[in-house]
């Protein structure tokens, strides 16, 4: 149950507003981005940077770790992607990508392919293997659109969530859109697939305060989540443990039972708004980003062992 868990900081890194993090899945390696313009690579075995590099004057809202190539991109409020190699800092590529703020990246799990979201209402599906072209466009939001995920079932459908109150479900190969839910009554911040037993979900996060859950087989809200007093940012359901995290710009971070969607903590370590969640398979540790910093937190179970073994 997720009411058995124990929440314990581990490290806290301060910095500029961190609006992006991400876990390498062999490295010891948070990779932040950062409002500044900067991305910083911290360990969070020796609690030292590792690496950081300015990228641009403008703010960095996304950052991966694209591992099979040993690569990380970036994305900017300059409307450019840029990819470096995180041995050498190398910059590999520069892509005029958009004619906005990018809000997000993803990494496609077995192809060569980059989705990446923008505030100019489109989404762009980019080609490393054949020198980053650009190979679709996907357009229909009729505002920002904040971010997308991969179908994990079904690796040539994604989800896109917008600033216009709707979540877009598409498919890659034929670029076409399957069907629109009028989610949220503001804004949509983020958008995640999950599993509960065999069936498919969705959760989504959103400017009216409140997180929801939708059946996507029925299309149907299951189940809205409320308590946060400020925006939500960040959603996401550990890929082990029985729990949803979401994350606002009131300052706290919730955890949900899964099945139960009842409130099981509240957690504020005082670092202002929370922008961003990060957590791996077989891990114990979360990642948090907001607007003083970092922190990485150690899941527990009562007994306190290691979530991954609960």
């Amino acid at each position: 149950m997720a009411h058995s868990l124990k929440f314990e900081k581990e490290m806290v890194q301060t910095s500029e507003r961190v609006k992006y993090v991400d876990l390498h899945p062999s490295k010891p390696w948070i990779l932040a981005a950062l409002y500044s313009g900067n991305v910083c690579i911290w360990n969070y075995h020796s609690q030292k940077i590792e690496k950081s590099f300015k990228v641009t004057e403008s703010p960095v809202r996304s950052a991966k770790f694209l591992v099979r190539e040993n690569w990380i991109v970036v994305g900017a409020d300059d409307g450019h992607i840029r990819v470096y190699n995180y041995d050498t800092m190398e910059m590999i590529k520069d892509i005029e990508a958009h004619t906005d703020y990018i809000r997000s990246l993803i990494i496609h799990l077995t192809l060569p392919y980059v989705l990446s979201s923008s505030d100019d209402k489109l989404i762009k599906l980019w080609d490393w293997e054949k020198d980053w072209i650009c190979s679709k466009v996907f357009e229909g939001h009729q505002h920002y659109v904040m971010q997308a995920a991969f179908d994990p079932n079904d690796l040539n459908t994604f989800a896109s969530a917008s600033l216009d109150g709707t979540i877009k479900i598409w498919n890659m190969d034929s670029g076409s859109l399957d069907f629109t839910l009028d989610a949220h009554s503001k804004g949509i911040n983020c958008i995640e697939y999950f599993m509960a037993g065999d069936k498919p979900f969705l959760i989504s996060g959103s400017d009216d305060y409140t997180a929801k859950v939708w059946d996507y087989e029925t299309k149907c809200c299951v189940q809205k989540l409320e308590g946060h007093t400020r925006n939500v940012t960040a959603t996401s359901v550990h890929p082990q443990l029985p729990i949803i995290v979401t994350c606002s710009e009131d300052g706290t971070v919730r955890v949900w039972d899964k099945t139960s969607y009842r409130l099981d903590n509240t957690l504020a370590y005082g670092l202002e708004r929370v922008w961003t969640v990060a957590y791996m398979k077989d891990s114990s540790k979360v990642v948090f980003g907001c607007d003083k910093g970092t922190i990485v937190v150690k899941i527990s179970g009562s007994n306190g062992s290691d979530s991954a073994d609960v």
